[in-house]
Parts: structure tokens; C-alpha cells; sequence
């Protein structure tokens, strides 16, 4: 096995730890934060607007972290600079 086919391989595994691990987190916090806001919501009609905007709110700051983990696992699969720096020494560059 040579060094690029190890690079691939450790850069799509890591890639996929990256995505299946980061998007754990957000989804139990998604999943705690609209449970709560129903509870709320059933609690205090009248705070509907209130809590409605700041469930949202919170939605999209938890949603940012399953973004960056996206990112993270994009950047190790196509821009990655270990894949970059073996193609060019065996490239001769």
C-alpha cells in the first residue's frame, strides 16, 4: 500500500468520524431544545412569539455546529494539504 492510497484512507475515515460524530451533538440539542419549547409553549400560551423566536434562534446556532462539522469533513476530503503535499512529491514537483 503505498503512501497516497493511506492518505486517502485516513482522510475519508476521518472525514466520516467528523460528520458522524459532529452531527450527534446538534441533533440530540435540536431534539431537547424543540422538546422544551413545546413544554413552554403548552405552559405559557400567551409567551408564543417570545419562545417561538428564541427556539429559532437557538435552531440555528446548534444548526452552525453540524454545519462546521460539514466543512471540516469537506476540507479533509477535497482540500486536504497532506493529499496535496504526496501528490506532488510523486509528482516530482
Amino acid at each position: 500500500m503505498d503512501t497516497l492510497t493511506i492518505i486517502a484512507i485516513v482522510s475519508i475515515a476521518t472525514a466520516g468520524l467528523s460528520i458522524g460524530i459532529g452531527v450527534i451533538g446538534p441533533a440530540l440539542g435540536q431534539g431537547r431544545a424543540v422538546s422544551s419549547a413545546l413544554t413552554a409553549l403548552a405552559q405559557q400560551p400567551d409567551a408564543a412569539s417570545t419562545i417561538t423566536r428564541t427556539l429559532f434562534v437557538g435552531l440555528a446556532m446548534i444548526e452552525s455546529i453540524a454545519i462546521y462539522c460539514f466543512v471540516i469533513s469537506i476540507i479533509l476530503i477535497f482540500a486536504n494539504p497532506f493529499w496535496n503535499h504526496a501528490i506532488a512529491q510523486v509528482g516530482g514537483h
